[in-house]
C-alpha cells in the first residue's frame, strides 16, 4: 500500500481556512480570538494565512477559546492532514 504524500504548505493553508471559518461563524475578530486564546494576534493571522506551523499547545488554546473540540479544527474536508 502506497502512502499519499503530504504537502505541508497545502496542509497549513487548509488548517488556516478551517480556523478562519470557525472564527467567522462565531462572529469573532482575530483580535478577540487571539485575546481569548492568549496568543498574539499577528501569529493567529499567520496561522489563518497558512504561514505558521501552529504548535500543538496553541491548537489546544484555540480550540478552548472557540469552544470546539480539537478535532473540529482538523475537519478540513475529504483529505485530512
Amino acid at each position: 500500500m502506497q502512502k499519499e504524500s503530504i504537502n505541508p504548505s497545502e496542509s497549513l493553508s487548509r488548517f488556516g481556512r478551517r480556523l478562519r471559518q470557525l472564527r467567522v461563524e462565531q462572529g469573532l475578530s482575530q483580535e478577540r480570538l487571539a485575546l481569548l486564546a492568549e496568543i498574539d494576534r499577528s501569529y493567529l493571522g499567520g496561522i489563518e494565512r497558512g504561514e505558521h506551523n501552529v504548535a500543538l499547545l496553541n491548537v489546544f488554546k484555540i480550540s478552548r477559546a472557540l469552544g470546539v473540540p480539537v478535532k473540529a479544527l482538523f475537519d478540513i474536508g475529504e483529505h485530512h492532514l
